[in-house]
């Protein structure tokens, strides 16, 4: 039987807090990438602003954690959305159909009662390489 093996995957193209986390884990072929939040990835400032740009920060630091990764929006597999508020989802949707038209990723959607550095929306996802 062939032993597995586990990676963990930093870039610094893509915004990091300096917690104590990978920005993601690469694990048979499979990508498991940390929740991200909108922190602009030059300055790892929070972006604070409407669900709708704090989306857009989050969904474009994904695509930067996959594409520095070996992979892409188009070979998500899951996605798990923490939403500040749930009055946001109508908005927070409208905004994820720009990043994911076809062939849509499974996702799972929850209200929570806060995020870190005040964000509004952190999303996390699992990937193929």
């Amino acid at each position: 039987m062939k032993e597995s093996s586990k990676k963990t995957f930093y870039t610094d193209k893509a915004a990091f807090t300096g917690g104590p986390y990978s920005q993601a884990v690469i694990h048979d072929g499979l990508l498991y990438i940390s929740g991200q939040i909108a922190l602009d990835p030059k300055t790892n400032e929070p972006v604070l602003g409407s669900i709708e740009e704090q989306s857009t920060v989050a969904l474009e630091n994904l695509k930067i954690l996959l594409k520095e990764a070996g992979s892409s929006l188009d070979k998500v597999l899951k996605v798990t959305v923490y939403l500040a508020s749930i009055d946001d989802y109508p908005k927070f949707n409208e905004t994820y159909k720009k990043f994911f038209s076809s062939e849509l990723p499974a996702r799972t959607c929850v209200a929570v009662s806060g995020l870190p550095l005040g964000a509004k929306v952190e999303i996390d996802a699992i990937a193929y390489r």
